[in-house]
Order: C-alpha cells, then structure tokens, then sequence
C-alpha cells in the first residue's frame, strides 16, 4: 500500500483493561466460527460466499469472500509443501479479555469483528494462540489471501539467498542474475534498492484507477498474458531519480525482485520456499503461490496459506528470524529489513540511533512506536502485526479497505498491555 498507514502508540488512543496473560474469559480458545460479519448478504451469504471466475472479484462483491479463500482455483499456481514435522502451536485456557479505545468509545473484540468486514483474525503470544476467530463461514483450513503480505515473504527468501550465496550481494544490479532485464532501468538497479521501494523507475500503483500501472501489471501476470512477468515489467522503463533515493511503492519492484530470486537460485520461488521457510517454520498446511502464464511466481502478490500458519510466520519474524530452535531467517538480515538505518530513503542526518518511525524497510512496513515494531500489509486489509519486544502477533484477513484505524488501536492496546 502507498498511503502512511501507521500511528503511534499515543495516537491509538487505546487501552487494555487487565493483563492478557491473566484475564481470560469463560471457555476455552479454541477456533470460533460464524457463517455471518458485516455486510454478508452484500458479500454473497445467500449464495453460499460464491467463488468469482478471473479477476471478476475485483469489481464484484458479491464472490469476494469466495474468492479470497480459493485464489489457487481461480487462477495457476504451485503448492508451497506443508513441512514434514509440523510445529504445533500451544493454546491459552480461554480468550483474554480485551478492550481498548477507539473513536472515544471503549470497545471489546466483538464490537471489533462486528464492525469490520474480517475473515479471519488471530491473536498469538510467544509460542500461544490467545484468540483464533473466523467469519463468513471461512474455517481453519482455507488458504486465505495475502495481496501484497507477499512482498515481505519475498525478502525474507532474498535475505535467505543472500545468505546461501546465490546472491553474491544487495549491491548488485538485477540484471546480474536477470539477463533478460540487461539494458532496463530495472535491469540496473541495485537489488538493495529494489528490497526498499527506492529504484526510481516511473509506476502508478493507484487502487483507484482500473487503467493505472498496478492493474495492467495485474493483468499482464495473474491475466496470464503468455508474455508473463519479464516482460510485463520491461514496460515499465522510465527512470525519474537515482536507486536509493526516492521511496514510491511500486508492485513492479517486488515483480523483479521474484525474478531475481528465481535466476539467482535456479528454482521456483514455490519450490524454495518450501524448503527455506515453509518447511523450517513447521507449517500444519501446504500454501500455494499464484503464476504467470510462463510458470514464474506472480510475487507482489496472491500467497495464500491457512490463518495458523500466517501466524507461525509471524511469530518466527517476532523472535527475529528464529523459530523451534532453528534459525530460518538471518537475524541481522530481519533486522536491516525492518529498521531505517544510513542508506534508507527514509533516513535523516537528525535521527537518532534506534529511533523508531512510520517507513519502509526491506518490502515490510515500519510502525511508529517507542520500539521496533512493523508489519505485513496487503490490499484490503491483509495485515500480520509484529512486536518482537513481546513476542506479540497479529494477524487478521478481510475483504476490503478501512480497518487500519480501529485495528492499530486494538493493536496499541494489545502491545501496551502487560506481557
């Protein structure tokens, strides 16, 4: 998303009442379910939550609940293999009590779901579910969109091959492992650059306007033109500023950067993803990734995985790339990708070390708060949340823009509460 999302925690405006570890309600905290939420008749309850045909959901309401619990019907894709030994995720005795402020009236979770178009939300502590919620007759198994959470998963896999050493360095141009980018601006621009949304190539990724640059990427990668993904971003050439000087949200850049890590590793993104991070975070479930008409992974977008499994990536990225005593993700790789040091678009000569502001790390979002906080985002409110100071994880789905509001307080108040 383009627009600045995040407040600080004064802002929230929010409150815990009670500690989330000791105030739990009747019950226990196992998954809840509700065929309903807000506005279902006009997201298809009568029909059953109708699965859309292409990219019809765009525009139709009406099959959007459908279709984003099935986008691996609706298009390609290949499967991200669910790992051989699954790591469980412990369960609280009940869920906690949670309240919070928001618009100047204190309110609980259910007026929460009850007010906000969610699929699925998740609260999680250290290795603990504490709150496991469901609606419009979604359920523990589906496979539930990511949009742009995507884009992070890309870098945490960049960090990865850095590491292995099938990228040499973030310095390098992406044409290095992209001959077919060789003579672009993408071509030359520093991967670095890339990770932070910083290339300086000209791209429109405006929401609003069906005709803008994001939509016709969208339909030149998951509309399955035969030309796929190298070619769809080769048309976007126009440079406006140096690599690492500018931030503008860009799909295109992500695109790329999918390209990168497919010629740097000599695999499918889904095939290394399994094994570098779907497999080491004990995933319960397979996850799927959507593909161009060339077999290559639309990779700005269209990840799906079960709500649990988000989660346990979210709780790897909290304890800072380790998780089940292994580390999955480089440490001081998480930690450059969600930061804003000397080489950031959004560093300035007054900023303080281990200061903390709104920005943009490596494909991740940087909340503003009193201490590293940061997030994945994706189009209609796709969100996982994460506090590495508390181990503390969010993780909702939903159906359309406007939530991050409300959210961000309940958010504020789940991280100001004792842990």
């Amino acid at each position: 998303m383009k627009r600045r999302i995040f407040t600080g925690h004064a802002a929230a405006l929010a409150i815990v009442l009670g500690a989330l570890s000791s105030a739990v309600s009747a019950g226990d905290a196992g998954p809840r379910f509700r065929a309903d939420g807000i506005d279902a008749d006009a997201y298809g309850r009568g029909a059953g939550y109708p699965t859309c045909t292409g990219l019809s959901y765009m525009r139709d309401l009406g099959c959007r609940v459908g279709a984003f619990s099935n986008f691996d019907t609706l298009f390609p894709s290949r499967a991200i293999a669910a790992s051989k030994s699954p790591v469980p995720l412990r369960r609280a005795d009940g869920e906690p009590v949670i309240r919070y402020t928001h618009a100047g009236q204190s309110r609980t979770l259910d007026d929460y779901l009850n007010a906000n178009p969610v699929t699925g939300l998740l609260i999680a502590r250290g290795d603990t579910i504490l709150v496991e919620r469901y609606q419009y007759a979604r359920t523990d198994k589906q496979r539930l969109a990511s949009f742009s959470m995507a884009k992070t998963i890309v870098a945490l896999l960049i960090g990865i091959a850095v590491r292995d050493g099938a990228i040499k360095s973030i310095d390098d141009a992406a044409e290095i492992y992209v001959p077919g980018l060789k003579g672009t601006e993408y071509g030359r621009t520093p991967v670095k650059a890339l990770l932070q949304m910083a290339s300086g190539v000209a791209f429109n990724e405006n929401y609003a306007d069906f005709a803008s640059d994001v939509y016709v990427l969208a339909n030149l990668t998951i509309g399955q033109d035969p030309a796929g993904s190298l070619a769809a971003v080769k048309r976007f050439n126009t440079r406006y500023a140096p690599p690492g000087e500018r931030h503008s949200y860009s799909s295109a850049e992500t695109l790329v950067l999918g390209l990168v890590l497919a010629g740097a590793t000599k695999r499918t993104m889904a095939d290394y993803a399994a094994e570098k991070l779907w497999g080491p975070l004990g995933a319960e479930a397979d996850a799927s990734w959507m593909l161009d008409a060339t077999g290559q992974e639309v990779a700005f977008a269209y990840y799906n995985a079960t709500l649990r499994d988000w989660a346990r990536l979210g709780l790897m990225l909290a304890h800072d790339g380790s998780w089940n005593g292994n580390s999955v993700v480089p440490r001081d790789w998480l930690l450059a990708a969600t930061s804003i040091g000397q080489g950031s678009p959004f560093w300035s000569s007054s900023m303080k070390p281990g200061q903390h502001v709104a920005g943009y790390g490596y494909q991740t979002w940087l909340l503003m708060a009193d201490r590293r906080m940061f997030a994945l985002r994706g189009l209609r409110d796709q969100f996982v949340l994460v506090d590495p100071a508390t181990k503390l994880v969010l993780v909702q789905t939903a159906l359309r823009d406007g939530t991050q509001l409300e959210l961000y307080a309940l958010w504020a108040a789940l991280t100001s509460a004792p842990p």
